[in-house]
């Protein structure tokens, strides 16, 4: 059985959005109430009352599970479209209304959404094409 490396070519990719997941989902922890808070008064007011806070801690633990597998060069695939999903549905509650910029022409947009988005997905096609190699 070959395993793979964790030093691979997707290596500063995955280690690169992992630190930005964790980054979020980290200081979402530590700084008071802010998984709470996104529940309790994002979540749950655009219509998933009750459930907001649990849904909320669930994108944390989730991000931060993902992200550590990332690192590790583990469940890559799964990794990424669980967290594809999460970008997405982010884009479709916040950021899409917000247009497009993060900052500059705009405030609070999807660009960078997008282009983690465009990171996991190489991450995937990437993982395809190494387990291709090393089943030969």
């Amino acid at each position: 059985m070959n395993k793979q490396n964790i030093f691979n070519s997707t290596f500063l990719l995955r280690l690169g959005v992992s630190v930005i997941f964790l980054s979020h989902s980290l200081h979402g922890i530590f700084t008071g109430n802010d998984v709470n808070d996104f529940g309790n008064f994002f979540l749950n007011k655009i219509g998933f009352y009750p459930f907001g806070v649990f849904i909320a801690w669930g994108v944390v633990i989730s991000q931060i599970i993902t992200s550590l597998l990332l690192i590790a060069n583990k469940g890559v695939k799964i990794s990424c479209i669980i967290n594809i999903i999460i970008l997405i549905f982010g884009i479709k509650t916040v950021h899409f209304s917000e247009g497009w910029y993060v900052v500059g022409a705009g405030r609070n947009g999807m660009e960078f959404s997008f282009i983690l988005i465009v990171v996991l997905i190489t991450l995937i096609i990437s993982d395809r094409r190494y387990e291709k190699q090393i089943t030969r």
